[in-house]
């Protein structure tokens, strides 16, 4: 499991620089402009310059509307900046049929420019309170787009949890239809230590974290802490090392 930690700015990119042999992407997101806010393209590039070169930077592209030429133009942009990762938030897209549309222009826009750059179709386990399109159908969206990768977050950071909108057998079917595509699942939403035994089972492919590596778990008051980072992977590892010596089938 990989995980994925989303600094605020680019001195907290600095403190995930110093903790970068504990994580293997860095996220960068302007959490001011929603829960996959986009940031600037020269704040992109900073952290770019900042993270080590072994370590893929991530941009979210904003919890997008219905608009598939602006999305994928904002995609671009972020790809351009340095970002290997294209995460974009389904937040205007109301059915299965307007995600694709927009996540196809998305992957045309970004492998055009890097064939190797992984785009990232994210849909929120609290759909039913922003009236988006349903969280199970996005690893469906994710293949018929031909996105790398399913992604589940929280709209409404209000303090609400993944696993308060989606439990975690549907977050494990969740996982198994995006396997069933060939696509990567990821998981976020205030997920905490004592959720990565359950996200370690059920095969979560990327776990994403800010607030259980800041200080006091506050994720909006809080920054991020290598030691923190550190201990969040040690528990990572830990689950891991676990599962894998769990006998196949039980």
């Amino acid at each position: 499991m990989l995980l994925l930690i989303s600094p605020a700015d680019v001195e907290e990119a600095r403190d995930c620089a110093k903790a970068s042999r504990h994580l293997d992407i860095v996220d960068v997101k302007k959490p001011d402009e929603g829960s996959l806010g986009a940031n600037f393209p020269w704040v992109i590039r900073e952290i770019r310059d900042i993270v080590p070169a072994d370590k893929p930077v991530s941009a979210t592209v904003g919890d997008v509307p219905y608009k598939p030429g602006t999305v994928a133009q904002a995609a671009l942009g972020a790809v351009v900046s340095g970002a290997t990762y294209i995460k974009v938030g389904l937040f205007g897209c109301t059915t299965p049929d307007q995600a694709v549309t927009v996540m196809r222009a998305v992957v045309r826009a970004v492998k055009d420019y890097r064939p190797d750059a992984l785009v990232v179709a994210s849909g929120y386990a609290d759909a039913h309170r922003v009236g988006c399109v349903n969280p199970l159908a996005v690893p469906d969206i994710a293949g018929r787009s031909g996105c790398d990768a399913a992604m589940l977050d929280t709209a409404i950071k209000d303090g609400t949890r993944l696993f308060d909108h989606v439990p975690p057998d549907l977050c494990a079917e969740f996982v198994r239809r995006a396997h069933d595509t060939g696509r990567l699942a990821a998981l976020a939403g205030s997920v905490r230590a004592e959720d990565l035994g359950t996200l370690t089972a059920i095969g979560t492919d990327i776990v994403g974290v800010r607030g259980a590596v800041c200080e006091r778990g506050d994720r909006t008051t809080g920054r991020i802490q290598p030691h923190l980072v550190a201990a969040f992977r040690a528990e990572m590892d830990r689950h891991s090392r676990e599962q894998a010596a769990v006998p196949a089938g039980n």
